[in-house]
């Protein structure tokens, strides 16, 4: 049972999303009476955040729900340096323009979860370049970075796994701790944010943050992160045979999202319903204690619940009935994923199953023929030298593409 005395950390809590907190009880005086402001940042490294990032957009989601500030952080700066947190290598360098076109695809999804406005407990979005690009480096040497220890920095997870791991890590790299930690006293004293929140691999860039907002003179500064999520089965969240699992509709589609929790592992749905659902925690009971086949009617509501959280509850009944169609009907549903491919000169099986998403490699198609997972308009393909040509085309005018009972695309010929 919860001890805390706000509504923010209760919900937080009770849903499974604490790991690290630098001062809870500080924090919870705070956040009951409606006093906290929080944070987290998104680096623009992508078109789209993946669902790993979806745990952080739900905290800010909570925070404004129990009445609290949430403040979206674009990495509009921080980008151009990039996190070495979690990473063997050094992440890629974007251009400015490869940035700010990132920038532009991910904001798109806080508007699902957050209210923005100029109210008092309606969220804002800031970009970090704001005051990072304007920064100058001897000015930035004297004043923050003489605050900075090298003993602690190399001591930092993401600077030491790094160096044991024999792997180079550039003086860019070794900047980042620097300048999310004087994000954090920027946002304090333009905002009066006093909480920065984000996955247990941000602890010590966090408490970094606090550390220099204390030698800096802002007032009282908090850290919270979140578990790393990983499945039961010990595989990192949101990584499929295709790939990560993006929040953008144009880069995975709302069956495809839908389908994701779908597939969830049984020992995981009664959490995930709590981390990634907004469904009263005594229905998530409920859900939870169901067993056997019935396991399925809970996974079915995670998906509709997820998928409507991002979508909307329109495209998850469609997802839904798509699913139900195909799984349940056999039939072929207008609603699933669909692949345009030449077939005037036919595609092999191979390749059109990689296309698909069914696989990475050839290998891993071959090994699905042989123990018969792939089907061609619901027939099993034996050959793996099979081409697919217009011949299979169906009444309908498609190829319904298939690996196992789960994964289904429809072949539309260019």
């Amino acid at each position: 049972m919860s001890t805390y005395k706000s509504e923010f950390l209760n919900t937080l809590s009770t849903r499974g999303y604490i790991h690290q907190n630098s001062d809870a009880a500080g924090l919870d005086a705070l956040a009951a009476k409606g006093d906290v402001c929080a944070y987290i940042g998104f680096d623009c490294t992508a078109k789209s955040l993946h669902v790993g990032s979806l745990v952080q957009i739900m905290l800010l989601h909570w925070a404004q729900q129990t009445g609290l500030k949430s403040i979206v952080l674009m990495g509009g700066g921080t980008t151009r340096v990039g996190d070495p947190s979690g990473r063997d290598e050094s992440r890629k360098l974007l251009t400015l323009e490869d940035i700010e076109a990132n920038k532009s695809g991910i904001q798109q999804v806080f508007e699902k979860f957050l209210k923005f406005g100029t109210g008092p407990r309606d969220a804002i979005m800031v970009d970090n370049a704001e005051w990072l690009a304007k920064l100058n480096y001897l000015d930035m040497l004297r004043d923050v970075g003489r605050h900075f220890s090298v003993n602690r920095m190399v001591a930092m997870d993401s600077v030491k796994l790094r160096l044991e791991r024999e792997h180079e890590m550039s003086f860019i790299e070794f900047n980042y701790m620097v300048l999310q930690a004087y994000d954090f006293v920027e946002l304090a004293r333009r905002y009066n944010c006093n909480l920065q929140m984000g996955g247990s691999d941000q602890w010590g860039n966090i408490v970094n943050g606090i550390d220099l907002g204390r030698r800096m003179g802002t007032h009282q500064l908090y850290a919270l992160t979140t578990p790393l999520i990983t499945l039961t089965s010990g595989a990192k969240m949101g990584k499929t045979a295709s790939g990560a699992v993006w929040l953008n509709a144009d880069m995975r589609t709302p069956y495809d999202y839908w389908q994701f929790w779908r597939n969830t592992e049984d020992a995981d749905v009664g959490r995930f319903l709590k981390l990634f659902t907004k469904l009263p925690l005594s229905e998530i009971a409920r859900l939870e204690a169901l067993s056997g086949s019935e396991i399925n009617d809970a996974k079915k509501t995670l998906a509709n619940e997820a998928t409507t959280l991002l979508h909307g509850r329109e495209a998850a009944d469609a997802s839904s009935e798509t699913a139900r169609k195909t799984f349940e009907e056999g039939a072929v549903a207008e609603g699933l994923p669909t692949l345009p491919i030449d077939l005037s000169a036919g595609m092999g099986i191979l390749q059109a199953a990689v296309l698909a998403g069914f696989a990475t490699s050839n290998g891993e198609v071959r090994r699905s023929i042989q123990g018969g997972a792939i089907r061609v308009n619901d027939v099993p393909v034996s050959d793996e030298r099979m081409q697919l040509t217009l011949q299979d085309l169906n009444a309908d005018g498609i190829i319904k593409f298939s690996m196992g009972k789960k994964k289904h695309v429809l072949i539309r010929p260019k």
